[in-house]
C-alpha cells in the first residue's frame, strides 16, 4: 500500500506518460504523421501548456495556506516562511513560462493542420 496522496500519484501518471511518449519518439522509425503528431499536441497543449501553468500556481497556492494553517519547522533551522516565498517565487515564475508554451503548441498544431498522407495500401499518390 502506498502511502502517497492523490495528488502525487496523478503527477506520478503523468510523468510515466511523458516518458513514454519520449520513448516512443526517440527512433520513430520511418517519423511520425502530421496527423499523429497534430492530436498529440492538442493533448499536450491542453496538460502541458494551460493545465500545468494552472497545477504548478495552484500548488503554490497551497503550499502557502498550509504555512499559514500548520505549525511548520525545517529539520536545518531554516526559516519555513523564507522557504515557502521562495518556492512560490519560483513557481510563479515555472507558470509564466507554462503560459507561453499553449500558444506555441497551438501555433506549431495549426502549422500542420491539413497535411495528411497516403500510406503504400491505399494506392493513391
Amino acid at each position: 500500500m502506498s502511502d502517497r496522496t492523490s495528488l502525487e500519484l496523478d503527477a506520478q501518471e503523468a510523468y510515466e506518460a511523458v516518458r513514454r511518449i519520449n520513448h516512443a519518439t526517440i527512433f520513430p522509425g520511418d517519423g511520425i504523421p502530421a496527423p499523429v503528431v497534430y492530436r498529440t499536441l492538442g493533448f499536450l497543449q491542453s496538460a502541458g501548456g494551460y493545465g500545468l501553468a494552472q497545477a504548478v500556481e495552484q500548488l503554490a497556492s497551497g503550499l502557502g495556506r498550509f504555512l499559514a494553517t500548520h505549525d511548520v519547522y525545517e529539520d536545518d533551522g531554516r526559516n519555513p516562511a523564507e522557504s515557502v516565498a521562495r518556492a512560490t517565487a519560483a513557481l510563479g515564475e515555472a507558470a509564466e513560462l507554462l503560459r507561453q508554451v499553449g500558444p506555441l503548441l497551438d501555433e506549431a498544431q495549426a502549422a500542420i493542420s491539413r497535411q495528411g498522407y497516403w500510406t503504400a495500401r491505399s494506392g493513391n499518390r
